[in-house]
């Protein structure tokens, strides 16, 4: 199973950047694609999460209205689509799989598989 993250970078605040998580090797019946992130000096956060068993999706508080997760089948990503950037959105974002038959989950213990991340810096 392999994940690789893309698409992270240096954007102003109130810019846009869109993230994608490419999966391999990892055709489960049901899963679940969670996206995390972790800022210097704070502990890894769950921004959004993906479950196929019931089409859920889940967007951390401080994110909701702004970050859009969604899937493509054809191209095996799960994409974070990101606007409107706050400086505090900076950290690096990993993605992360599981297999999984319920909502989907954002704590970190039950991820089976995680890409290596990629920076994201909001800054003027």
């Amino acid at each position: 199973v392999q994940l690789v993250e893309s698409g992270g970078g240096l954007v102003q605040p109130g810019g846009s950047l869109r993230l994608s998580c490419a999966v391999s090797g990892f055709d489960q019946s049901y899963y679940a694609i969670t996206w995390f992130r972790q800022s210097p000096g704070k502990a890894r956060e769950g921004v959004s999460c993906v479950a196929n068993s019931d089409g859920s999706t889940r967007y951390v508080e401080s994110v909701e209205g702004r970050f859009t997760i969604s899937v493509d089948k054809t191209k095996k990503t799960v994409d974070l689509q990101m606007v409107s950037l706050r400086e505090d959105d900076t950290a690096v974002y990993y993605c992360a799989a599981a297999v999984w038959d319920r909502p989907c989950p954002f704590d970190e213990v039950v991820m089976e598989h995680w890409g290596t991340g990629t920076l994201v810096t909001v800054s003027s």
